[in-house]
């Protein structure tokens, strides 16, 4: 935790840099990678003395990333072109999302599947749309697919058969069974057009959606990076006049009010990130905390039990009690290896 500790701080303050002894360089490095923030680091280190080994790995994940984000862009590109004809309204999320509308928060940020959102009553168009244009269902069990198209927020993942690429396409941004119901109409109405044809949530949606996927559908894992998308859209956001007025009232929209509190009290404390309405420090706020901070200089993650805990949290917070049980023990027999004659 120690070496998390540290990782945080010099994303924080940059200049801490110069303080460095070689050694500690390493789990520093290592941490990064883990997070999937190692071309962020690099970004933030942009112009401060490193050690040549060092600065050479950071300009490596730099280039790393950016190809990866034109690769993200072409294929929110190709997504565009197969959905055009719909005349549906398609968003772009998450890592993409940032890299198309020129935000900070594209700074180095890794970027893996492509996320978009449609109109639920679409959904049978899109997914045509898409298989015509090459995509294929990643998951072809019975059982996963009537469980993503049931109780799930998107559609079974699928890749395309040339490029290799996977896109999760949603209909609202938390699956229908969890506790708190955001507006997806009201998701899709306020979106911002990009001028491509594409379009991105407005302001305040992407700080609730970076606050919802964080802390009220997962285990926390690979939570540093999207504390710092947090981070990156509040610091870019919050000059904006009538802005902090505008995400509270669209958290009580979504019914995300409390989780984006909690998202500004964690940015606020591990990234010193200049917020308001976060409200004060909760107990509760330090368990969050040790789990975001559970890895070791070597990458790994520590914690177990702790870790354990925030994973069943994640199902809890998904489906409620009687349909987990049956989700899980559905699971479990399916995984079980045949027994032998």
């Amino acid at each position: 935790m120690r070496d998390a500790q540290l990782f945080v701080a010099l994303l924080r303050e940059p200049a801490g840099a110069a303080r460095l002894a070689p050694e500690q360089w390493t789990p520093l490095l290592a941490l990064a990678r883990s997070e999937s923030l190692l071309a962020s680091l690099a970004h933030r280190l942009d112009g401060e003395p490193l050690p040549a080994r060092v600065r050479t790995i950071l300009e490596d994940a730099r280039a790393d990333a950016e190809q990866g984000q034109r690769q993200a862009l072409w294929e929110a590109e190709m997504a565009q072109r197969a959905l055009a004809p719909m005349g549906v309204p398609v968003i772009l999320l998450k890592g993409t999302a940032f890299a198309a509308a020129g935000l900070p928060a594209a700074e180095g940020r890794s970027i893996g599947d492509l996320d978009i959102l449609v109109p639920r009553d679409a959904l049978d168009q899109v997914q045509e749309a898409l298989l015509v244009a090459g995509w294929e269902w990643v998951k072809e069990d019975a059982y996963d697919d009537l469980y993503y198209r049931r109780w799930m927020h998107e559609l079974p993942p699928l890749i395309h058969r040339e490029r290799d690429r996977m896109i999760d396409v949603h209909h609202t941004i938390l699956p229908p069974t969890a506790r708190p119901k955001p507006d997806a109409a009201a998701l899709i109405e306020e979106s911002v057009p990009l001028g491509s044809g594409l379009r991105v949530l407005a302001p305040p949606d992407m700080i609730v959606h970076a606050a919802a996927h964080l802390f009220a559908d997962g285990d926390l894992a690979g939570g540093l990076r999207n504390l710092w998308d947090l981070d990156r859209l509040l610091r870019r956001f919050g000059q904006d006049e009538g802005f902090w007025e505008e995400l509270a009232a669209r958290a009580r929209r979504h019914q995300l009010g409390p989780h984006v509190r909690r998202g500004l009290r964690l940015t606020a404390r591990l990234y010193g990130t200049p917020v308001r309405l976060a409200g004060r420090w909760r107990a509760s706020d330090a368990l969050f905390e040790r789990r975001l901070l559970a890895r070791n200089g070597w990458g790994q993650t520590t914690r177990r039990p702790l870790r354990f805990a925030f994973y069943v949290r994640s199902h809890w917070l998904r489906m409620p009690p009687l349909m987990l049980a049956r989700h899980l023990w559905t699971k479990s027999r399916r995984q079980r290896p045949p027994m032998r004659a």
